[in-house]
């Protein structure tokens, strides 16, 4: 086991020490240096791999996670030796501290160090990309958002020339069904907990998915991929604010005779590639839209004031 991992101090050397002043970022091209700095690592310590996540939360403080096994989803489970550490910069330094352990963050390599100065592990900056990113509508699919118009959308708004801005819901009502959707949450460094880029995705309007910029969070019921007041994500699979990001869901509507439900509505979703609920019971709707009806519903994009955008869209009818 990595010696390095159940106590430890991180020395992040960060490329350059200003930070803009603003606090909402959706241009990835247009965002502060310590944006660079954040994002996920990836390397081994004794023959086994580390993954690392660094979250910029504003100004001069970061929060590091570390994850024996590797990064979520990708080698790490819930459960799995998991280690944090919050820290602040000063001259170009972000020092995190525990016992007599340190690490240091330069040119995207982290590199683990013994109390003796000796490197225990080089972790390197790594991106990683939903593979269902881009998938494209299967014949039949019922196309809801492709960049080129939201008529299909109740009261739908184009932000940023081609993409779907939160609050608003889809006119077609639908059943049992499988879908596929891309979103992007804004990057907030200052914000935090449900402030940060919060959105939802209702299905049939009832039950909500979480859309919220949870990367480097613990992966609650109220975070992305939550199921709100039913179920958290198997894993936290979030990646970094202002990267684009996919949700594909297989949903089966509760079922009803008599006008009482007699078989709870369940879901299976893949975020970013990776199962995190597996034909999951929806025993009740959650807060926020519509109740339990026996009728069909919308997909509903939750509006919370946050600048979340959505893009590629589809629907393919059970």
């Amino acid at each position: 086991m990595p010696r390095f991992l159940p106590t430890f101090a991180l020395v992040t050397v960060l490329a350059a020490p200003a930070v803009a002043q603003e606090e909402i970022y959706t241009d990835p091209a247009k965002v502060p240096d310590s944006y660079a700095v954040q994002g996920e690592y990836l390397g081994e310590s004794d023959g086994k791999k580390v993954g690392a996540q660094v979250v910029a939360l504003g100004g001069d403080e970061y929060q590091l996670e570390v994850f024996l096994g590797g990064l979520p989803g990708a080698g790490w489970s819930r459960g799995d030796m998991h280690v944090s550490a919050k820290g602040a910069a000063k001259d170009d330094v972000v020092t995190f501290k525990t016992g007599d352990k340190t690490a240091t963050l330069v040119g995207g390599k982290l590199s683990l160090l013994r109390p003796s100065g000796e490197v225990e592990a080089t972790l390197e900056k790594t991106e990683r990309k939903s593979p269902t990113l881009g998938s494209k509508p299967p014949e039949g699919a019922i196309v809801l958002f492709d960049g080129k118009s939201a008529d299909a959308w109740k009261g739908g708004q184009i932000a940023m020339k081609e993409l779907l801005a939160a609050n608003t819901e889809s006119l077609e009502k639908f059943g049992d069904h499988s879908f596929h959707l891309e979103f992007r949450t804004p990057f907030k460094p200052k914000a935090r907990g449900q402030a940060r880029g919060n959105s939802g995705v209702y299905l049939q309007g009832r039950y909500e998915v979480q859309v919220l910029d949870s990367f480097g969070l613990e992966g609650k019921d109220n975070e992305c991929g939550g199921i709100y007041k039913i179920a958290q994500p198997k894993v936290n699979m979030c990646l970094p604010p202002l990267v684009w990001q996919t949700y594909d869901v297989d949903f089966t509507a509760a079922k009803y005779e008599d006008g009482k439900k007699t078989t709870n509505a369940r879901v299976t979703i893949k975020h970013n590639g990776v199962v995190i609920h597996e034909d999951l019971e929806l025993p009740k709707n959650t807060p926020g839209k519509y109740g339990e009806a026996d009728a069909p519903g919308p997909i509903y994009l939750q509006g919370h004031g946050n600048p979340v955008v959505y893009r590629n869209v589809w629907v393919v009818m059970k």
